[in-house]
């Protein structure tokens, strides 16, 4: 009966597996089959090796506006006048929050130091927005409170819901070194004088961005010879050890008076080494910035011999 059934088959008609394969790949075949096996999702170690080499972009991408941040937060040392300036910022997530700048202002020296809200890739980005706005107020008022309550009014007026930010800004004028400052929310810097006694700068207003109709103060103070301001966002102060403590104002100003007598330099790269030294195995928490000043000592000149007259 199957032999029947075969021989009844016409010769023209198609086969039933063929006519099946070109209805769904059409008449070109094998052709189109190649096609469609290279539609086909790729094996799971080729997957695996694109999603690394996209984080490897990804890194690289970060690690150069890392690189970014740290030439806009410059210089990192200098000497102005009678003044040592140096300054450091570490990103605990590669991109940093935290914030410093000298800047020529006519004949004085503008210094800022801020601390963004937030951490990793928000903050960073919002960095470069918020010290633009600083060094443009700073050039247009020659009073920090006055250029700090302008960034403030300009934060505001944004409708893209800036973060919260800390900033420090003062300006020194050569004449008589006076630094003139505005503190608006940061942990107050110190002055040492003389290498003994530290004065805390807070005069200013709360944080930018927390009040549209905020109201900021100026202090003032004069850098003596041999006076050294430290000013530095909280990541330095709140890093913690393995005991949970706090590395607190009070090491912060004995570890300041024990480096007072070097350059600005030594001094800041001492305060930071006693800071991680502290934290030892523990991994900071938040970014860390520090801003070193100092007002070098005069060098006396020894006493001209009279000239013994011969008789």
């Amino acid at each position: 009966m199957m032999a029947a059934a075969i021989r009844n088959v016409p010769p023209s008609a198609p086969r039933e597996p063929l006519a099946r394969s070109r209805a769904v790949y059409g008449q070109e075949g094998s052709s189109s089959l190649l096609a469609r096996k290279e539609e086909l999702p790729r094996p799971a170690g080729e997957e695996l090796e694109a999603v690394r080499r996209e984080h490897r972009m990804l890194q690289q991408a970060i690690y150069e506006a890392a690189q970014v941040q740290r030439r806009l937060c410059a210089p990192r040392e200098l000497v102005w006048n009678e003044l040592e300036i140096a300054g450091e910022m570490f990103a605990v997530r590669h991109l940093s929050g935290d914030f410093f700048k000298v800047m020529e202002l006519d004949t004085a020296l503008g210094l800022a130091l801020g601390d963004i809200a937030g951490k990793g890739l928000s903050a960073g980005i919002w960095q470069t927005h918020l010290m633009g706005l600083t060094q443009r107020s700073a050039r247009r008022h020659a009073d920090p409170a006055a250029a700090v309550a302008e960034v403030n009014r300009e934060l505001w007026q944004d409708q893209s819901e800036p973060p919260l930010t800390a900033l420090f800004l003062a300006r020194i004028n050569p004449k008589g070194n006076e630094l003139v400052y505005c503190n608006a929310g940061q942990p107050a810097p110190l002055v040492l004088r003389g290498g003994k006694t530290a004065e805390r700068l807070e005069e200013g207003g709360p944080m930018l961005g927390a009040l549209a109709t905020a109201v900021y103060r100026t202090g003032r103070v004069r850098l003596e010879p041999g006076d050294m301001l430290i000013a530095y966002s909280d990541g330095v102060t709140e890093c913690r050890n393995a005991r949970d403590e706090e590395f607190g104002t009070e090491r912060l100003a004995a570890i300041a008076r024990t480096v007072s007598g070097g350059s600005a330099n030594q001094a800041l790269f001492s305060t930071l080494a006693t800071v991680l030294d502290f934290a030892d195995v523990c991994s900071a928490s938040d970014d860390l910035t520090l801003l070193v000043v100092r007002r070098r000592e005069r060098t006396r000149r020894p006493a001209r011999k009279a000239a013994v007259s011969e008789s």
